[in-house]
């Protein structure tokens, strides 16, 4: 039976008006480069050859400082239903949106980076309580990562994936839900892994976005789709994942820019939503500029540029080789995300796959972007996993 502790604490959102003075300030007084040297005409996504080509940002600042309203997101998140608490000396800021639904399983959601809880908040309802009695429903859990959000900041090194999957297990449990399903996608896909390896007990099965095989594995017996997968994969990380390198390993340099200015926050981020997502020309052509601005502006206000940075510096390329995940998974695998796994590597570590999702459009933000098939994809994905969970 659920019970909620008294080590849980409701919690507000509220930004106040000087820190939203500041933010206009300060986007008013930006300093910008001149355009970008690689002019190709829009639409198209060469635009974006050395990032976020300068009329773009300028649109989205301008919009940023006169038009976008906090307040409503802020509206949101406490209608969805906020909460801390203290976990290894470490406050952990979440969203808990109970079914009414007697029949409801717990659902533990997991962002990445540069996503947040932002990337949840409009799909939570249709989660908790789904229009059709047919359809799964669940009591949603969403955290903040450690250094992310209303989450405090890890004042010491130690908080990776594995120490971040083990606190999310004592989350859940503080909620009273001892056993329960996990999603995520990004950071959040590693950790979903790390948990249905690590605690079987706990997690009655998965659904991810993110497969990560074992490493080593050849492309003999491949179709050449799933090797067009591969290459893709490794010319990522070959060529277009700086961004990555430089938060393993120097982010508090990158920290201080992205801390101090809103603009330059803005461009990093908006960078990853313009490559990774399934469109021709801009980000917005699927995400509503809003939606950006909603997890640009948290990172803003809780001054997280530098500590969320920290999770590639706790975690990049830490996953354990070895771990295997031998609860119910589903896995879905968008066209235009980032890494993409073949089955048949993802089986060499997800060992009992019982849906297998390729879907023909979407990208690394698919709540965001692709929202109602995101939201069904998850539904039918933790059906199969609750049909075989033991």
């Amino acid at each position: 039976m659920h019970r909620q502790t008294s080590d849980v604490q409701a919690f507000q959102a509220h930004a106040t008006d000087a820190d939203l003075n500041d933010l206009r300030t300060r986007l008013s007084a930006a300093r910008l480069p001149e355009a970008e040297t690689v002019h190709h005409a829009a639409p198209g996504p060469r635009r974006w050859d050395q990032g976020v080509p300068l009329a773009d940002l300028v649109d989205v600042v301008n919009y940023w400082r006169t038009g976008y309203d906090w307040r409503s997101f802020e509206t949101r998140l406490d209608q969805i239903g906020q909460f801390r608490t203290t976990i290894d000396g470490l406050g952990i800021h979440f969203l808990h949106r109970r079914s009414r639904r007697t029949d409801a399983t717990p659902l533990l959601l997991t962002h990445g980076w540069p996503g947040s809880i932002a990337e949840f908040t409009h799909v939570i309802d249709e989660l908790a309580d789904p229009e059709s009695a047919d359809t799964p429903a669940f009591h949603v859990v969403a955290p903040s990562l450690p250094g992310f959000g209303f989450s405090d900041k890890p004042a010491t090194t130690g908080w990776g994936t594995e120490k971040i999957a083990a606190a999310w297990v004592c989350l859940m449990e503080r909620l009273g839900y001892s056993r329960f399903l996990a999603h995520g996608g990004d950071w959040g896909g590693v950790i979903t892994a790390i948990l249905g390896g690590r605690f079987p007990r706990h997690v009655l099965g998965i659904h991810t976005t993110l497969a990560q095989a074992p490493p080593g594995l050849a492309t003999e017996g491949l179709s050449a789709a799933e090797r067009a997968w591969t290459e893709e994969t490794r010319d990522f990380w070959s060529h277009r994942a700086a961004y990555a390198k430089q938060q393993a390993t120097r982010p508090q340099t990158i920290g201080y820019s992205l801390v101090d200015s809103p603009v330059g926050l803005l461009a990093w981020i908006l960078d990853k939503f313009a490559e990774w997502t399934d469109t021709g020309d801009s980000p917005f052509e699927t995400i509503s500029m809003d939606s950006v601005l909603d997890n640009v502006t948290l990172y803003w206000l809780t001054r997280t540029g530098a500590s969320s940075a920290r999770i590639y510096y706790e975690s990049h390329d830490s996953l354990d080789p070895e771990l295997r995940v031998d609860v119910p998974s589903a896995l879905s695998i968008y066209p235009r995300d980032i890494e993409k796994c073949p089955r048949a590597w993802a089986q060499e570590r997800y060992r009992r796959i019982v849906r297998w999702g390729a879907p023909d459009t979407g990208g690394h933000f698919p709540s965001l972007e692709v929202p109602e098939y995101f939201v069904k994809d998850l539904q039918e994905g933790l059906a199969a996993v609750l049909a075989a969970a033991d």
